[in-house]
């Protein structure tokens, strides 16, 4: 690391970032005569305009590397936490997440366990991409003069990131959650269905293109997710695909104001020294606590959001027409405890999922795919 003097003011640039900077001879030397210094930091400003304009990219890269990867590993156990979430009492059919696991295998296959993750996997890439990026973007924003960010300065940062994933999130959630819950409505039928890997089974009403009506279709038909969200988009236009947008928000913005506080102070504990960041373990270490730790403080508004936005509804269950009904009716109806539904399930999810996006963001995947993309390798 490189170190550059005016009158006494240590300008920290990296040398091997900035090569072109041997040339100058300033480096080094304590600059007594500020106009000497102008030009210099001219160049040293639009080079780190120019490098955090190059950066960006690369943190979107890691961002939806990571998210794959993620979702991959453990969507399965995502779908025992949309099923346990969406049971109501007395009609309970699966009694923890393997038996939930066993019963999908056993009646849906092997694939049914990955029933919506394709909608997740095209998806969830701009999710966490927007999700890294928007924080750390804010971040640098809310840096003043190099200095470290205060707690609070860091939760802001959180929930302006939160606030931007919900673009992409919300109809992400809201197809996945009909694709995942059709298998269960099926079993509370007791009409056991095979279902391909590419389509499934819809017991529902809106599927069938009565959304509002809430019966259960006894002749169920195979539907896939561009159909559901072509539907939606017919019947109640874009809002149709956003239904339960403030409860997703309800979610979200806590979720990482919670979470990156969290990880940036777990992070920095993994450290060797002030120049140095920590290896790539802790980052995995730090991104699985923060993320459980988020996903158990977070997960009724979890419950909330899965309970509006599941459309298919089995036999007397209920239907909510807003947040404050649905946390009325599940605390009179099921009690405290509904809302820590999944809340194991979904720590086991977000755990691994952050960990390994954070791994993906600090080694720098990204970086090395675009210094050795055709194009940089020409410009070099």
């Amino acid at each position: 690391m490189g170190a550059l003097y005016t009158n006494g003011c240590v300008l920290g640039v990296s040398l091997l970032t900035y090569p072109h900077f041997h040339s100058v001879g300033l480096i080094g030397e304590n600059c007594r005569n500020p106009k000497q210094f102008e030009p210099f930091a001219s160049s040293c400003v639009k080079a780190i305009m120019s490098q955090q304009q190059i950066s960006l990219p690369a943190k979107l890269i890691n961002g939806g590397i990571a998210g794959i990867v993620g979702v991959t590993c453990v969507f399965p156990i995502d779908l025992a936490k949309t099923r346990l979430q969406n049971q109501r009492p007395g009609q309970q059919i699966y009694k923890n997440m393997m038996d939930c696991l066993v019963k999908t295998v056993r009646s849906e296959g092997y694939f049914g366990m990955y029933r919506g993750a394709a909608v997740n996997l095209t998806l969830v890439t701009p999710e966490k991409a927007i999700k890294l990026a928007a924080n750390d973007l804010f971040r640098q924003h809310l840096a003043k003069n190099g200095k470290g960010l205060t707690v609070f300065k860091e939760m802001l940062a959180g929930c302006g990131a939160g606030m931007c994933q919900v673009i992409v999130t919300t109809p992400m959630e809201m197809l996945k959650i009909q694709l995942q819950d059709a298998g269960r409505l099926a079993a509370q039928q007791q009409k056991p269905i095979i279902m391909s890997p590419t389509k499934l089974v819809a017991t529902n009403a809106v599927l069938s293109r009565s959304y509002n009506s809430g019966n259960v279709v006894s002749a169920p038909r195979t539907v896939s997710a561009t159909q559901i969200a072509k539907d939606l988009l017919r019947t109640q236009g874009i809002q149709g695909l956003y239904r339960g947008l403030g409860a997703t928000l309800m979610r979200d913005v806590p979720f990482s104001i919670v979470y990156f506080p969290l990880f940036a102070n777990l992070n920095q504990l993994g450290r060797p020294s002030r120049d140095e960041s920590s290896p790539f373990y802790w980052a995995f270490l730090s991104g699985c606590v923060a993320g459980s730790t988020a996903a158990v403080a977070v997960n009724p508004c979890d419950v909330v959001k899965t309970r509006l936005q599941s459309l298919n509804k089995g036999a007397s269950e209920e239907t909510y027409s807003g947040v404050v009904d649905c946390i009325s009716k599940i605390m009179r109806k099921e009690g405290p405890s509904a809302f820590l539904k999944g809340a194991g399930c979904r720590a086991l999810v977000i755990a691994p999922l952050f960990g390994i996006a954070q791994v993906m963001y600090f080694v720098g995947v990204g970086e090395y795919i675009l210094n050795n993309a055709p194009l940089s390798r020409l410009s070099a």
